[in-house]
């Protein structure tokens, strides 16, 4: 949601006012970097590590307002950095980077309204328009709209002119950016990020696209009552613009969620896990940004209508082929048995794992087991911490600080070195978990995922 008084009165779209920008910008940070570390020359090592750390931040932020202000795919690569960047980057950076996903600024509907009827033509006067987004992201911002001719309340995702041409370049003044600061080393994994960003950002770009995807979710999920995908208004959609109903709803993170019953909280967060697993076991493609932005919650009155999910965004849909699936299922098997050998086995069958030393494997795969916790239950895992999960298997999210234990486990891992950067896809799928993870923490939810994934371990177990 957009709160942010200040607008943007237009858009830097051109590759030369952008690079400006950020040129300038880096230079800055670079400078004020360098000085800060001049300055400890005399302190004591202690002093030192706190004031590096200090410049750090604040280099640090001042480059991710500026960032923000640009807008378009140097926005999403610094946002797709923060998701991903714990494994590499220092976490000053990572937690500025993460403020990207709520400063970016709104731009000014005298500047983006020209590029709407440019899009819909005539069909633009059908349409009553709010010319205060309700919110706003690094490619686009959101207006609400009603139909004259019937009332509908609809949404029109509307992206910012120039984003998708630019997006080459873009990668080029991160590249620059990066460089310039001195305040992150350059390594093959920023390489391979590069890219795969890159390909992303094309695809998000592409409205055509996304209104298919979200019409084929929508497909997967019209039997079931507890989630709502906004229905494709087509007649208004364009490659630019995004037209669907306008869903009501609360944030995730809204207080009023917390003050939902137990038995309530825990339904929600059943049908948040049942989406990843069987997006994974299911469909074989998944929605791998975990943005609570792309999430509301209907809420019924606790009787005859029930609570339900809406499910907003569908721009960051990742299809895997079947080595990986095959994989990825042989892996949440061994952390269901929670059986270390198990799990080392399930390590074969993909580059990643067949280029690991089979020494190092039982160490990495003890990572595995640990982050499979709540698939296992009571009578298989002695490793259990007391507390975390009750006789019907139902697993404290909250009591079980699942995600900093698996970071702790994994960083004093012997095979860090090797694990230090996965390969991308199973990072999509490690935060689509930790993000789904994350959703039962919010809600404080205490649910079952064991019984959700067993009918189709059966299944697999079945066939092989």
């Amino acid at each position: 949601m957009s709160g942010q008084k200040d607008k943007l009165k237009n858009l830097k779209t051109s590759s030369i006012d952008r690079r400006l920008s950020i040129v300038k910008a880096s230079l800055l940070a670079g400078t004020r970097w360098a000085t800060s570390n001049a300055t400890t020359i005399f302190s004591n090592e202690e002093e030192k590590e706190r004031k590096r750390k200090k410049a750090l931040k604040e280099q640090a932020d001042y480059l991710v307002s500026e960032i923000g202000k640009l807008k378009g795919s140097i926005v999403k690569i610094g946002q797709m950095m923060a998701l991903y960047g714990e494994h590499f980057l220092p976490e000053e950076i990572t937690q500025a980077l993460n403020t990207l996903n709520n400063q970016t600024v709104a731009l000014e509907w005298f500047a983006i309204e020209p590029h709407l009827k440019q899009e819909l033509g005539n069909r633009f006067y059908d349409l009553e328009i709010n010319p205060e987004p309700i919110g706003t992201a690094s490619l686009a911002q959101v207006h609400r709209a009603k139909r004259k001719s019937d009332g509908l309340d609809i949404v029109l995702k509307i992206q910012y002119p120039g984003v998708a041409d630019a997006i080459d370049s873009d990668m080029n003044l991160f590249r620059s950016m990066i460089r310039l600061t001195n305040m992150v080393p350059q390594t093959r994994e920023f390489d391979q990020w590069f890219d795969e960003v890159r390909e992303m950002m094309h695809r998000e770009v592409n409205y055509q696209v996304e209104a298919a995807t979200t019409q084929r979710f929508a497909n997967y999920l019209r039997n079931d009552s507890r989630y709502i995908v906004p229905q494709i208004i087509d007649e208004y959609c364009t490659k630019q613009v995004l037209c669907m109903t306008f869903e009501q709803g609360v944030p995730v993170n809204s207080p009023v969620m917390l003050s939902l019953p137990q038995q309530r909280r825990n339904l929600l967060g059943e049908a948040s896990l049942e989406i990843a697993i069987r997006e994974l076991f299911e469909w074989g493609e998944m929605q791998t940004d975990p943005n609570f932005g792309n999430y509301l919650v209907r809420l019924g009155n606790g009787q005859d209508v029930q609570d339900q999910i809406v499910l907003l965004d569908f721009g960051a849909i990742r299809q895997f082929d079947q080595t990986l699936l095959t994989v990825a299922h042989n892996l949440i098997h061994a952390g269901y048995e929670h059986d270390l050998a198990h799990m080392v086995d399930a390590m074969t069958g993909y580059d990643f794992f067949d280029n690991i030393p089979a020494s190092i494997k039982p160490d990495m795969a003890k990572v595995f087991l640990l982050a499979t916790e709540p698939f296992s239950s009571l009578h298989n895992n002695p490793d259990l911490p007391a507390g975390v999960m009750d006789e019907q298997n139902r697993y404290n999210w909250k009591a079980s600080q699942l995600h900093s234990r698996v970071m702790q486990r994994a960083s004093k891992s012997m095979a860090s070195r090797y694990f230090s950067v996965p390969p991308k896809e199973f990072m999509f799928i490690s935060r689509k978990f930790i993000g789904a993870y994350t959703f039962m923490t919010v809600l404080d939810a205490q649910t079952n995922i064991r019984k959700m994934v067993t009918p189709f371990l059966k299944e697999t177990s079945a066939l092989s």
